[in-house]
């Protein structure tokens, strides 16, 4: 669901609180914001245990709580950001696996697959496809090759003999 979305939701719910406490009927209250009646009895049920408190009522986050907070998460970013190299990789490449092995020795927290992509969407990250070329390769000689030896290297078809009249 869209944030706008809740936020309209929660929006609604505290209007409805609002009415309840000017003791606004709940079947009038639900006609007015287009919501069941089930719903508005629900939030008279919390506003009473909040002994009238609106702030009851407010929207909860949802979904499982990050498992790192704000300061880890920026911490993060940054170790992403100099490489993996400055991180104790062997190579630059940062890969799933390895991003999961950082944050379980810097942070002591086991993310999942999935949980790590979701955690460096969240932080910015986009997936990347690295160029499958070899940091070593050498275009001129490679150039070279293909120009002088592979043309020798190279079957050709043979010609066809023509059949001999005897």
């Amino acid at each position: 669901m869209a944030k706008r979305d809740m936020e309209a939701i929660e929006a609604r719910r505290l209007e409805g609180a609002r009415l309840l406490k000017r003791k606004v009927l709940q079947a009038e209250v639900a006609r007015r914001l287009g919501v069941t009646r089930q719903s508005v009895n629900d939030w008279a049920r919390q506003l009473a245990e909040a002994n009238g408190a609106v702030g009851k009522l407010k929207g909860k986050p949802l979904g499982r709580p990050k498992k790192l907070d704000a300061p880890q998460c920026e911490a993060l970013r940054r170790m992403l950001l100099q490489g993996a190299l400055a991180a104790g990789f062997p190579t630059e490449l940062w890969t799933i696996k390895r991003v999961r092995a950082l944050i379980k020795r810097e942070f002591r927290v086991a993310y999942s697959s999935t949980g790590a992509w979701e955690l460096l969407r969240s932080l910015g990250f986009t997936p990347q496809k690295p160029e499958r070329r070899a940091i070593q390769r050498d275009e001129q000689a490679i150039t070279q090759w293909k120009r002088k030896t592979w043309p020798k290297l190279k079957k050709t078809p043979h010609e066809r003999e023509e059949p001999s009249s005897s």
